[in-house]
């Protein structure tokens, strides 16, 4: 509990430095800030009740959010962060602690070529869940509904990622441009309980817009995955896809590709060779700054879950979130997830199949200039057809959390 209270008093520190610049720029004549770019921070405290096989546990958590974004053409940084601490104030200390979570991007665009940097990483005590945070009940900020990033969810069962890689666009012409990339991701689990994984992505792809309304892209996909505490084992992944891009109107657009992907790996009785078909579809839809929409659907192939029986499994998910602002107080957004993962790796001559469904509603209520007061809800439904991990959700899991937060509106910082 100390070393989270100093982690969070430093955040509140560096919070209250940066709001603190605003006034001299004002005020001051002389005064010229070293950044410029829009700021958004708030500072929540959140109590959240978790029911789940049979027993009730409340937890209290302060935590605090942050997005920065410059205003250069030519070198666009950005910054999203979300931290804090949990803890029981009743019930077993399940799914408390620390947790954190950073995404940094870096670039440099010129007239036909751009390059992008990117860093995330995050610690938190559970598989992320909703919100940019991945802790459900916390809160989120604006714009980052978030979806889980492990298919499956589990339950006091502290993680280490941290994912780092390039992006490449070079234009030719008016219509075609080459986009490539690459992906190093680390997944760790301090107890020592979950499977961890490295892997490797690297991606190439060429993009050809046909008219104002329509594109089209094929892309090819390597993935190389690997496990500390299996070094015998790898996994090979290819992928190509062709894909389809299309704007009905201003406000609605979407997309679809598809192709075969070959597996192949170094223990071929654990994880035999296959072909399958790979596909991601997306529509989104954006009224101006009052509703915002999202639809998507992924089947493709990963090196693993996170779970330690899961190495190599077949995703099918498909996710959505809405946003509804209501005049200049109200925030009401709605999530959901549907994910089945299919382990490669055989168990008593089966797979293990595992099915969760996770939903969940929040409503922001804003008071004034600096204050907002939020609730929400979430529900998780998993099961699997063979034994999992004791730290895996079996069954109904439900949170309902209320909080505050200090949370003005946006800053606009100027040199």
């Amino acid at each position: 509990m100390k070393a989270s209270s100093t982690l969070f008093a430093i955040f509140i520190v560096v919070i209250s430095t940066a709001g603190a610049q605003v006034v001299p720029s004002i005020e001051g004549p002389y005064y010229r800030l070293p950044i410029s770019g829009t700021l958004h921070y708030d500072l929540r405290y959140t109590q959240t009740a978790d029911f789940y096989e049979g027993y009730t546990e409340q937890i209290g958590t302060a935590s605090g959010e942050l997005a920065y974004a410059n205003t250069s053409a030519v070198h666009p940084l950005a910054l999203v962060y979300s931290g804090g601490d949990s803890w029981a104030i009743s019930g077993p200390p399940n799914e408390t602690g620390v947790f954190q979570h950073m995404l940094v991007s870096d670039g440099l665009v010129r007239r036909d070529w751009s390059l992008k940097l990117m860093d995330e990483a995050s610690y938190t005590p559970q598989a992320p869940v909703t919100g940019f945070s991945g802790i459900p009940g916390v809160g989120t900020l604006p714009g980052q509904p978030g979806f889980p990033t492990q298919p499956i969810l589990t339950q006091n069962l502290r993680s280490v990622g941290n994912t780092v890689g390039p992006d490449f666009t070079h234009t030719i012409g008016h219509a075609t441009s080459l986009v490539f990339g690459g992906r190093y991701s680390i997944l760790r689990f301090p107890d020592g309980i979950g499977l961890a994984t490295d892997s490797v992505q690297a991606n190439g792809q060429i993009n050809r817009r046909l008219d104002a309304l329509n594109s089209i892209f094929g892309q090819y996909v390597y993935g190389y995955f690997s496990y500390p505490a299996y070094p015998q084992l790898t996994m090979d992944t290819q992928s190509a896809l062709f894909g389809y891009l299309r704007t009905w109107t201003r406000q609605f657009k979407t997309s679809v590709s598809a192709g075969p992907e070959w597996i192949q790996s170094s223990n071929n009785p654990l994880v035999p060779p296959s072909t399958s078909l790979t596909a991601n579809a997306s529509a989104t839809y954006a009224l101006r700054t009052s509703t915002t929409a999202t639809v998507s659907y992924l089947r493709g192939v990963t090196g693993g879950a996170g779970e330690a029986t899961e190495v190599a499994i077949h995703n099918n998910d498909v996710t959505g979130a809405i946003t509804q602002l209501f005049g200049r107080k109200w925030t009401i957004t709605a999530t959901g997830s549907y994910m089945r993962t299919q382990g490669f790796a055989l168990q008593l001559d089966q797979t293990v199949a595992t099915n969760a469904e996770l939903g969940g509603v929040s409503a922001t209520r804003r008071f004034g200039r600096y204050f907002t007061a939020f609730a929400n809800y979430t529900a998780i439904q998993q099961s699997s057809n063979l034994g999992l991990g004791a730290n895996v959700v079996n069954g109904l899991s439900q949170v309902v959390g209320f909080g505050v937060a200090y949370s003005p509106r946006d800053i606009n910082l100027k040199k």
